[in-house]
């Protein structure tokens, strides 16, 4: 046994034992040959590309979120486009409906508030709602499987809620304009104060959707933030028109400084952005973006 049929025995040798059913066996001291292994170190050395990092990388990842997240919402984005129109110019227009009578004062500062009702309502209500649909759908956990950094999908998100939030804004400054006669100062400050409403609205409803497991709670929780920020929250009234218990606690409520923002970004004098305001609401962007980082981070 271990010979071949030619009569030469083979190079690899057999056990002693030969009578082993079917037992051309290797000797169980034979020098065994090591497999190579693929390392990072291997392949910088064969000059092959390793995985991807680095800003570059980043940013090429955030375009093609982008894209990714425009391509998936091409079916919807002309409605919440719509939606956000027709919320910030009805905002402005409801508003002198109550009031038949309004004075420019009153006019400029409901259509501000309107203003801000149509960023929170694309940051708070409708971010959360879309999480909430894609993971009924399906498609949650294969997005956030992609190759990418998930803080790149991330500002995507954010970045395309922006975008459908524009429309909603110009809407509601130009029915004020045509229904009221009422005149806007733009100043630079206009830059910051949308970019930390929008960022810190849509960093919230994010976080709230990625924490909570169900779809279902957070729909209700959406819903339930629509009826807070509509009903009890300072934007369209000043705030000492609330409770005081109520008026302290959205001292540290981002809704408030949001508000403020916007609205001494569009007007001259009407009310006053204080250094305080500005703490708020970076402190809460930064909360809500580190919630939604960790959340994101311990996914598998």
């Amino acid at each position: 046994m271990g010979a071949t049929a030619d009569g030469r025995r083979s190079r690899r040798g057999v056990r002693p034992r030969g009578d082993i059913a079917r037992g051309r066996l290797h000797p169980a001291h034979r020098r065994r040959r090591r497999r190579s292994v693929v390392t990072t170190e291997t392949l910088a050395a064969m000059g092959l590309p390793m995985k991807r990092v680095g800003a570059a990388n980043w940013l090429h990842s955030y375009r093609a979120m982008v894209r990714w997240e425009v391509l998936g919402s091409r079916l919807v984005l002309p409605l919440l486009v719509i939606v956000q129109i027709l919320a910030g110019a009805g905002f402005v227009v409801g508003f002198g409906l109550l009031i038949p009578d309004i004075s420019s004062a009153a006019a400029l500062y409901l259509s501000t508030g309107a203003v801000v009702m149509s960023l929170i309502l694309i940051g708070l209500i409708v971010t959360p709602q879309i999480v909430a649909q894609q993971k009924m759908e399906g498609s949650y956990d294969f997005m956030w499987s992609l190759p990418v950094p998930r803080s790149a999908a991330t500002l995507a998100s954010v970045t395309l809620a922006a975008l459908v939030a524009i429309p909603g804004v110009v809407a509601a400054l130009l029915v004020a304009v045509w229904r009221y006669d009422v005149t806007f100062t733009v100043d630079a400050s206009i830059v910051p104060a949308f970019t930390l409403t929008v960022a810190c609205g849509c960093l919230l409803g994010t976080a709230l959707a990625h924490s909570l497991g169900s779809p279902q709670v957070t729909l209700l929780l959406s819903q339930l933030l629509i009826f807070f920020t509509i009903g009890f929250s300072p934007i369209s009234f000043p705030i000492d028109r609330l409770p005081a218990w109520l008026a302290t606690l959205h001292e540290y409520l981002p809704v408030h400084h949001m508000a403020l923002a916007i609205r001494s970004s569009l007007t001259d004098g009407l009310v006053e952005m204080t250094a305080r305001s500005w703490v708020v609401l970076t402190v809460w962007t930064a909360a809500a973006a580190l919630v939604t980082a960790v959340v994101l981070v311990r996914r598998k």
